[in-house]
């Protein structure tokens, strides 16, 4: 099983966004999403990684996805983010049998829902205001085609994992997977930081999710 473990850092007592953003980019853990899984059907790849810490009290995420042709279309929350360039955290607490995923595009639209099964569901609708995501995008061009550098900074409380307010995330071990895709983009893409084994893509699988382990 693959294993990250994940640094605690103060982040929340940063002065302003961006110094929790650069304290997360110098001391945060970072996981490559570079695994291809489908690679006949899907074989497109790109540099993707995430920087990974936690203060006790909230996850901190930073995507960093490099020159993609972006797709953009979903500015509602609980759209269909995965159609977009899109960066998604999956995770399940030790010991449940349910698990949660959010999934965020370019624009920082989000999806968010606690799942028993891929198609049982409920909307984390209660804490989308507590999540916060901030994005940032850069266009150039390559070999005479524009493509995108961009990131994904995102902040997730406990509570909207499933933790409880008494609890600490400091020790905890949570299985989890990172990913990047982009159904309706103009290279359709699925890739992953901990590998799946499966015929045909799918994220929804916590049986292949690797390995948290908070300090």
């Amino acid at each position: 099983m693959k294993t990250l473990k994940v640094p605690k850092q103060h982040i929340s007592q940063c002065e302003t966004l961006f110094d929790g953003i650069n304290l997360l980019r110098e001391a945060g853990a970072v996981a490559k999403i570079d695994q291809v899984n489908w690679k006949n059907e899907f074989p497109k790849s790109l540099p993707v990684l995430v920087r990974v810490a936690h203060d006790g009290e909230k996850l901190y995420l930073c995507y960093e996805v490099t020159g993609e042709e972006i797709r953009a279309v979903n500015t509602e929350d609980f759209g269909s983010v995965w159609e977009d360039s899109c960066v998604e955290f999956f995770m399940q607490r030790d010991g449940e049998a349910v698990y949660r995923n959010f999934e965020c595009n370019v624009l920082g639209t989000l999806l968010a829902a606690r799942h028993e099964t891929r198609e049982m569901a409920e909307k984390l609708t209660e804490y989308m205001p507590s999540i916060t995501r901030f994005s940032t995008i850069r266009h150039r061009y390559e070999n005479n085609r524009q493509v995108s550098d961009w990131t994904m900074y995102l902040v997730i409380p406990k509570q909207a994992m499933g933790f409880k307010a008494d609890e600490n995330l400091s020790g905890k071990k949570i299985r989890a997977n990172f990913y990047k895709c982009g159904d309706k983009t103009p290279k359709t893409h699925f890739i992953s930081w901990s590998p799946i084994d499966l015929p045909s893509p799918d994220f929804h699988v916590p049986q292949f999710f690797g390995l948290l382990e908070m300090e």
